[in-house]
């Protein structure tokens, strides 16, 4: 059984596509080898079929049965050598398929983790679905077909060698026709290539905009645009389609130009040949090798412009990948980052201060400026001067702030698969976020498989459910925004109860304006209309001495 070994990549080259294929290639050396060396072996042993086949008609014409058994014991050795390295070769060849279409998904993946909040600023859904989708087949693709490829240049060679020592004329159609075949199927790889990237562009912006339509599909419907983001998406896939119209007429002349340029090489070959055998320059069994052999070559010349399409759609395809790996993070660890300590964690910016093992909730007029200070505090933002125990986080190693201070909001998603792989087997978190309930409905409970983003659940489940993964990571620092926007009072209520005890001795900061969380804090930050910090104290405390924090949270008009 051959292994698909996929350690860890290492840095890709992201110079150009064509370096990107190369890298990969390297990193699967062996197993390109390998298809490598069965693909000739596969392609060569059929290319020598027609050199015995040649042999036992000669010999059955001569009457020699000695050669006629020697001829026909090669005919079967070579149906056995073709037989068992044809089964590996395509065995080498899938394996290179695969290995190089999830390598690739494998760095896209964790460019993406590395570049984190700086994905969505940068690149789009839909290129990013792509890559994992269209991009993994025709990677995959450019790297299956080598073993073939190599096969048929071999097979050419050889066959061309031994038409020159029966014919030199019969060679040389061989030697000068292949490169003349080759340069015309050039000529349309370049408009092919141009057109294939056009189309690879449209179509990623179209997943990106079904991807769109798809996560808003409910507000949509509530505002009744339906019909003109309908339209927009019927708009935008006709240009998808006449990009593949466009693409499609130069792969209909290149798929003519496979048949037709091999086809008329066969019949001149095929021509030439029996015309010497007319005039005695060649025997009735090389008469019948060469159109053997001519028949043969079909195969191999094929291969040659077959593997010149697939090489294009992947270096279209590396391109995509190139171009996302060329897209740098916003934050990144410092060279000599600073050590860090647990702490208070401060805002210069808003004036925002979160006491060490403290349960504080900030309070703003405007919603986003309580966003914005969770963004700065969690270092989600190159501009963040936020400081933990009075050291300024950007001097921090960026996976050791990630590890202390965790950010949960209403943006965040449920991943496909077990729901205890999602919120942990515990119990305790599941109660604190009000949530067993919902477990307690599954058929398999915490067992049971969820589906995409947890679309199986309301939105108030899914913010339960969200809120129980975070408790159950129990990070150092904190840091919910808006975490019972969509539940009912009745589980507010007993969420803002819980989470206290939940969080008891560690820092935690939760963005609200709902009364009842609001009244378990320990301390309330209210924020201003000016974005920053106007007054700080209890919930009760606040709604007396500050009458812009009672209108925020009472929704009273100041």
């Amino acid at each position: 059984m051959i292994r698909l070994p996929l350690p860890e990549p290492g840095e890709p080259d992201s110079r150009s596509a064509a370096r990107y294929l190369l890298w990969i290639a390297r990193h699967q050396l062996r197993l390109i080898a390998g298809g490598l060396l069965f693909g000739i072996v596969w392609m060569l042993s059929q290319a020598l079929v027609p050199a015995a086949l040649g042999v036992g008609i000669d010999a059955l014409a001569a009457h020699d049965r000695t050669r006629l058994l020697w001829s026909g014991a090669g005919l079967l050795g070579l149906g056995v050598v073709t037989a068992i390295s044809g089964v590996l070769r395509h065995r080498f060849a899938v394996s290179n398929f695969l290995a190089s279409g999830f390598r690739t998904v494998q760095v896209a993946v964790r460019h993406a983790t590395r570049l984190g909040a700086t994905l969505p600023k940068r690149v789009a859904t839909g290129e990013v679905v792509s890559i994992g989708t269209t991009d993994f087949d025709h990677i995959g693709n450019a790297l299956d077909i080598t073993a073939r490829f190599g096969g048929a240049v071999v097979a050419i060679v050889v066959v061309t060698v031994l038409l020159l020592q029966v014919s030199v004329p019969l060679g040389l159609v061989v030697v000068i026709g292949v490169p003349i075949l080759v340069a015309v199927v050039g000529l349309l790889l370049r408009p092919l290539h141009h057109r294939r990237k056009l189309q690879r562009d449209l179509s990623g912006e179209l997943t990106g905009r079904a991807a769109d339509i798809v996560a808003g599909l409910r507000v949509l419907r509530g505002v009744g645009g339906e019909a003109v983001f309908a339209d927009r998406y019927r708009a935008e896939s006709q240009r998808v389609r006449v990009a593949g119209v466009r693409v499609a007429k130069v792969e209909s002349m290149l798929e003519a130009a496979q048949i037709l340029l091999p086809g008329c090489f066969v019949a001149l070959v095929t021509w030439l040949g029996a015309r010497f055998a007319v005039s005695g320059r060649i025997s009735a069994g090389e008469l019948v090798a060469f159109y053997a052999y001519a028949a043969f070559l079909i195969s191999p010349l094929r291969t040659l412009t077959e593997f010149a399409e697939k090489l294009t759609r992947g270096l279209v395809a590396a391109r995509r990948v190139v171009d996302l790996l060329r897209v740098e993070p916003e934050l990144t660890s410092p060279a000599a980052p600073a050590r860090l300590a647990d702490g208070d964690l401060d805002d210069p910016d808003s004036g925002f201060v979160a006491r060490q093992g403290v349960f504080t909730a900030i309070a703003a007029v405007q919603p986003e400026d309580a966003a914005d200070i969770a963004d700065r505090i969690a270092l989600l933002t190159p501009e963040s001067k936020a400081r933990l125990w009075e050291v300024p986080l950007p001097h921090l190693a960026l996976d050791r702030v990630r590890e202390h201070i965790v950010v949960a909001d209403n943006n965040d998603r449920l991943f496909r698969g077990p729901l205890r792989d999602q919120v942990g087997g515990g119990t305790a978190t599941m109660h604190a976020a009000a949530a067993q309930d919902i477990v307690d409905a599954l058929p398999d409970g915490l067992d049971t498989e969820i589906a995409e983003r947890g679309r199986d659940f309301s939105g108030g489940q899914q913010q339960r459910l969200r809120l129980a993964r975070a408790l159950a990571l129990d990070p150092p620092v904190l840091v919910l925004v808006e975490p019972t926007s969509a539940v009912d009072a009745h589980t507010e209520a007993r969420i803002a109860e819980r989470l206290p005890a939940a969080r008891a001795g560690r820092t935690t900061v939760v963005c609200t304006t709902s009364p009842l969380l609001l009244d378990r804090a320990d301390t309330v930050a209210f924020v201003g209309a000016d974005g920053r910090v106007a007054a700080t104290g209890t919930h009760r405390e606040l709604l007396v001495t500050c009458p812009a924090y009672a209108a925020t949270v009472t929704r009273e008009e100041d």
